[in-house]
């Protein structure tokens, strides 16, 4: 999903996880590292990981169940399309402007709190959507769950990255990422069953999300608070109990005391380190961080305008559109499409330290223009050899829809429906019936509701042979073709493109000015994330289906060109390395990164000899970045 990672990091959270424990890694690491050590402690620290990530779990579970749910539901209320894409995006807006809220409470209130907070909020959103009577109260529904979003995009993967043992933790961060896709991809299985009850399955789709945020927030009362945050508030006793426990070792064990005195000194230095922290405005005219920010921002920005929330949040809707009128169907194959997210996630993790980020990125947008291609071509020749209006009705009042051509000028309208007869009796499933055995009318669509029939016109006939009413579909030779393209498409993009903003995100900007820089590139992708999401229905009704995708296709094609001049490769090099690739102009950072691999001091940065220190703590910050995104899927990502 591109799905989106935390937008804030505060400054004590982002210290904590990635400046403090650079302090002393290597004693750090001594505390940690031993075998016997910790074997001792993996069981526990691997189920509070698991019982932590199912805040990413409800994430890409909602992502992946209102694609499901929204063919149900837009018949159900009789949505508008603006209706439909309000419905889908507020739950990014609220996620948006409550993940800035969340740095504040996470350091007030406790990295617990705020996560136990979040899942409640959730299922109280839950239940408010299951049960929902009108469409708005399923707004509001959503508005609640987007909220708890934000709240746990924040918490979790900080809470994770602290309480996790530093040989571990990318690992452990890691599992959040990956149960992102999960839930996406369980999500489609659950919209799969729940499609055959065609009135209320939607509520169980939706209502199904409390179950487990409910078991996060009745498990979360009973594990313990971050040693890291205890000790920021002074709590030194409550802390060493909790690193006990966290570890599965005595208070009076050597190396949990000095795990314990390397937490306390790295909160120390955190804390003077945030006071000394440079101002905005030396950001803003440093050019390094500036061309740094800028490739930074337009990775996430066309992470998003690549299509891909589209593609999760309307793929069954993108399906039916595609001529596969059976919701049901729609939604399994929408599943399919899921599950090739899923799989493909993981492949991104095994070659990003093998082949690199840079050519990662270049191939994957290569495969997304290629397929978003074949996606709009499968469109567009569906509408070229469109099923042709057979008969034509002499009702006067139906005159605009009577004179219509053919199937695609009749649901494109908007106030008419095509009402059909297939020799088989039912639709097929990847379009293989030819479309010249179709026989249809245009005939008036009810404006109140999208039943088959108008105040002079009803779609059927006298004989026994069923009809079909189609109101934004068609019947079509070429559904296999939309159906390849969207599994290409997640393909490509589930690689590259999904993780791998977030990956560079972490590693290009000095420690610094990392927080604001990373805050500032995440909100660029929350608001293409919404703006996208939020455009998408309206964009077919202006240039058509296929033009829409033609439009993302040709935006990633831009993508492609600009990050192939300004894409640096940052696999295995230290942060001062990757200063130096900046020094040179724009467009000629990706040409010539490879020639750059000798440290070289810029403006006065850090020394050599904190070279180890910066890249230990561009890996922990890696790892919370990592931790944050997702699907894309984002997919979102949190």
């Amino acid at each position: 999903m591109g799905i989106t990672p935390h937008l804030q990091q505060t400054p004590s959270a982002t210290n904590n996880v990635g400046d403090g424990d650079s302090v002393d890694e290597r004693s750090t690491t001594a505390a940690t590292g031993n075998d016997e050590y910790c074997s001792k402690v993996n069981w526990y620290i691997y189920l509070v990981t698991i019982l932590s990530a199912i805040g990413g779990f409800l994430f890409g579970y909602d992502t992946g169940i209102v694609s499901g749910a929204m063919v149900f539901i837009r018949d159900y209320f009789n949505l508008s399309t603006t209706m439909q894409e309000v419905v889908i995006s507020v739950t990014i807006l609220t996620a948006w402007i409550f993940s800035f809220i969340a740095g504040y409470l996470t350091n007030k209130f406790g990295r617990k709190l705020t996560i136990i907070l979040a899942s409640f909020i959730f299922t109280i959103g839950g239940f408010m959507m299951a049960f929902a009577h009108t469409e708005y109260i399923l707004l509001v529904g959503r508005a609640i769950i987007g909220l708890a979003i934000g709240l746990a995009s924040m918490a979790i993967p900080v809470y994770i990255a602290e309480v996790a043992p530093v040989d571990i933790r990318g690992k452990l961060v890691s599992v959040n990422v990956c149960f992102i896709t999960f839930g996406q991809f369980i999500a489609s299985i659950v919209a799969g069953l729940f499609s055959y009850d065609q009135h209320n399955g939607w509520r169980w789709m939706l209502g199904l999300a409390s179950v487990p945020s409910t078991l996060q927030m009745i498990f979360f009362v009973f594990l313990p608070e971050s040693p890291r945050w205890l000790v920021q508030k002074g709590r030194y006793e409550d802390a060493l109990n909790a690193l006990r426990k966290f570890r599965n070792a005595n208070t009076s064990d050597e190396k949990i005391i000095i795990e314990f005195t390397n937490i306390k000194e790295s909160c120390l230095n955190s804390e003077r380190e945030r006071k000394n922290d440079k101002s905005y405005r030396q950001i803003l005219s440093n050019p390094i961080i500036m061309k740094a920010l800028f490739v930074g921002s337009m990775l996430s920005i066309f992470q998003q305008v690549a299509g891909i929330n589209t593609v999760m949040y309307y793929s069954a809707t993108i399906i039916q559109m595609s001529g596969i009128n059976d919701k049901s169907t729609a939604v399994w194959l929408s599943a399919l499409t899921a599950s090739i997210n899923f799989i493909f996630s993981f492949v991104g993790l095994v070659l990003v330290e093998r082949i690199g980020r840079r050519l990662l990125i270049l191939s994957s947008l290569c495969g997304v223009v290629f397929s978003l291609f074949i996606l709009s071509i499968g469109f567009q020749l569906a509408k070229f050899h469109s099923p042709r209006v057979t008969f034509h009705s002499d009702d006067q009042i139906a005159d605009y829809c009577s004179s219509v051509m053919n199937c695609d000028a009749c649901v494109s309208s908007k106030i008419c429906g095509f009402c059909f007869y297939q020799p088989d009796g039912h639709s097929d499933l990847l379009g293989s019936l030819s479309m010249s055995n179709v026989n249809g009318t245009c005939i008036p669509m009810n404006q109140t509701s999208n039943l088959p029939f108008s105040n002079s016109s009803y779609c059927t006939d006298n004989s026994s042979i069923p009809m079909q009413w189609a109101i934004d579909w068609c019947p079509s030779e070429y559904s296999w073709m939309t159906l390849a393209g969207l599994m290409l498409y997640l393909f490509f993009f589930a690689p590259g493109m999904g993780p791998m903003p977030w990956t560079i995100n972490s590693e290009i900007y000095p420690l610094w000015a990392r927080s604001f820089c990373y805050s500032v590139s995440t909100s660029f992708n929350w608001f293409f994330n919404l703006l996208i999401s939020l455009t998408f229905l309206t964009l077919t009704n202006l240039l058509t289906i296929y033009g829409a995708f033609y439009l993302y296709a040709g935006l990633s094609l831009f993508g492609l060109v600009m990050f192939f001049f300004i894409l640096p490769e940052t696999k295995g090099k230290k942060l001062e390395e990757i200063e130096c690739l900046f020094q040179e102009p724009l467009f000629r950072i990706g040409l010539n990164a490879k020639k750059l691999s000798q440290y070289d001091q810029v403006d006065g940065s850090v020394n050599a000899s904190r070279s180890t220190v910066v890249t230990n703590a561009s890996n922990e910050s890696n790892a919370v970045a990592n931790g944050g995104g997702g699907g894309g899927g984002g997919t979102v990502k949190i």
